[in-house]
C-alpha cells in the first residue's frame, strides 16, 4: 500500500471497530509494530472526561484554557500539537475538518501534510470533500475487508428516505402572530473588557432560513445564547425576542418554549436508555428523555412525527439503537414538537456521512417549506443541498466581531 491512504465510511459502518483493527494490524499490517495516535472526536472526548472527574487537564490551547471550555478550532489545534509531542510514527485522522472554520481546516490539513512527509497518515471520513489532497488512495470496508476504489460518484449518493407525510399542525396557535422573531439593535457584549460581538444589528423574521457564519471565536455562540435566553449580557442590551424587549419581566423559559435547539454536541456522553417515542414527545418539555406523562394532543403529535420520519413501527426501539444520522433527524422532531417560532441548528451536519447529511438536508429543506417556523442554521460547511435564503456573517476584529448580511 502506499505510505497514506483514506477509508471512506458511511455511519452504518463500525468505526470504533475499524479504528481498533486498525491499530491492532489487522488492515494495515505494516503498522502493528509501531506507534501510533488517534486525533479523533473519541480522543478529544476522553480527555474531556478526564478534565470533569479529575479537575485538572493534560492537554492545553493556546489560550491555556481546559478543552471544555475551548472552542471546536482551539480543542483540535490542541490535540493535535499533543499528539504530534508524543511522537508517534502514524497518525488516524478522524472527522478532521469537523466543525471547523477556513483558518483553522487550512491550519490542520498544512501541519498534517507536513507531518506526512515523516510518518504515515491514516484518514477515516464519511465525507467526500474532506479527504486529504495530499491522499490519493482510497479504500472502502465491505464484509471486514478494504477495497480499493478510484473515485467516488456523488450522483450514487442518495436518500434513503422521502419525507412524503405532511408536517403536524401546531401544537399551540399564537393569538397575534409576532415579527420580527429576533431584533438585535447596535448590541454589543463584552468579557473582561474583551469585546465579542460589537454593535450588532440584526433582525430575524416568521418563516426566514438563514445561516450564520463566522470563524471559530467570531461570536456566533455568544449571538446564539442571548437568542435562547441562557445568557445574562442580554440584559442592558437592546435586544428584542418574541415581541418582548429583554428586560421586561420575561422568564428563560418564556423564550425556551418559543426556541428549538439542535446541537450536533447535544447528545455528548448521553447513555440513557429511551424509546424513539419518548425522545420526541419529551421536546414539549425540553428534557432529554421523558419524565411527566405527555397529554393525548402531545402524543398525537408525537405519532405524526414519528409518521414523517417513517419511525412509526420503531417507536419502542431504544434510540440509541439508531444510526447517528436517523438519531439526528428524531432530535430535529424533538425540537419541532411545539412548532416554535424559531429553530436554531448548531453545526448539524458535524459527524454526518454524506447519505445521512442528505436525508438531514431533506427534512430540514421540508420544515422550512412546510411551516412558518423561522430556521437559524449555524456552520462552517456550505450543505449543497441545503438552501438557506439569507446569511448573516460575522467578521473578526480587534474591537471584536461586527456583522452583516451578505446574502
Amino acid at each position: 500500500m502506499d505510505k497514506h491512504l483514506a477509508v471512506y465510511i458511511s455511519n452504518k459502518d463500525n468505526k470504533q471497530a475499524l479504528i481498533e483493527r486498525i491499530i491492532s494490524g489487522q488492515f494495515i499490517s505494516t503498522l502493528s509494530n509501531l506507534k501510533g495516535a488517534l486525533f479523533s472526536e473519541i480522543t478529544l472526548n476522553k480527555f474531556i472526561a478526564e478534565e470533569i472527574h479529575h479537575g485538572h487537564f493534560d492537554v492545553v490551547t493556546e489560550t491555556k484554557n481546559s478543552l471544555q471550555k475551548s472552542s471546536e478550532g482551539e480543542r483540535k489545534k490542541a490535540l493535535l500539537n499533543h499528539i504530534i509531542s508524543q511522537n508517534p510514527e502514524y497518525i488516524i485522522v478522524d472527522n478532521v475538518f469537523g466543525n471547523l472554520d477556513i483558518t483553522a481546516q487550512s491550519y490542520i490539513e498544512k501541519t498534517l501534510e507536513h507531518l506526512s512527509k515523516e510518518i504515515s497518515i491514516v484518514q477515516i471520513t464519511n465525507r467526500k470533500a474532506d479527504i486529504l489532497s495530499f491522499i490519493n488512495d482510497i479504500f472502502q470496508v465491505q464484509e471486514g475487508e478494504f477495497f480499493p476504489i478510484k473515485n467516488i460518484d456523488e450522483s450514487e449518493i442518495t436518500e434513503s428516505k422521502r419525507f412524503v407525510e405532511a408536517l403536524p399542525q401546531p401544537y399551540k396557535i399564537a393569538s397575534t402572530p409576532v415579527n420580527p422573531l429576533v431584533c438585535f439593535n447596535n448590541v454589543t457584549i463584552a468579557y473582561n473588557e474583551r469585546t465579542i460581538v460589537n454593535n450588532i444589528c440584526w433582525e430575524i423574521k416568521s418563516g426566514e432560513f438563514w445561516q450564520l457564519i463566522g470563524s471559530n471565536g467570531s461570536g456566533k455562540s455568544t449571538l446564539l445564547s442571548l437568542i435562547s435566553g441562557d445568557n445574562p449580557k442580554a440584559y442592558g442590551q437592546d435586544i428584542t425576542l418574541f415581541g418582548i424587549k429583554k428586560g421586561s419581566g420575561e422568564s428563560i423559559w418564556d423564550i425556551k418554549e418559543k426556541v428549538g435547539y439542535f446541537s450536533s454536541e447535544i447528545l455528548r456522553g448521553f447513555k440513557r436508555s429511551d424509546s424513539i417515542g419518548n425522545m420526541i414527545v419529551s421536546g414539549f418539555y425540553d428534557t432529554i428523555g421523558l419524565y411527566k406523562m405527555p397529554t393525548h394532543a402531545q402524543i398525537k403529535i408525537a405519532q405524526q412525527w414519528l409518521y414523517v420520519l417513517d419511525m412509526f413501527d420503531i417507536r419502542k426501539s431504544n434510540f440509541l439503537s439508531l444510526s447517528i444520522g436517523h438519531q439526528r433527524l428524531v432530535l430535529i422532531a424533538r425540537a419541532m414538537v411545539k412548532q416554535p417560532p424559531l429553530l436554531i441548528l448548531d453545526e448539524p451536519t458535524n459527524g454526518l456521512d454524506d447519505v445521512d447529511a442528505k436525508l438531514f438536508s431533506g427534512l430540514i429543506n421540508k420544515i422550512a417549506s412546510e411551516s412558518n417556523t423561522a430556521i437559524l442554521y449555524v456552520s462552517h460547511r456550505k450543505e449543497k443541498n441545503l438552501k438557506p435564503e439569507f446569511i448573516y456573517q460575522l467578521t473578526s476584529g480587534s474591537n471584536g466581531s461586527i456583522g452583516k448580511k451578505v446574502l
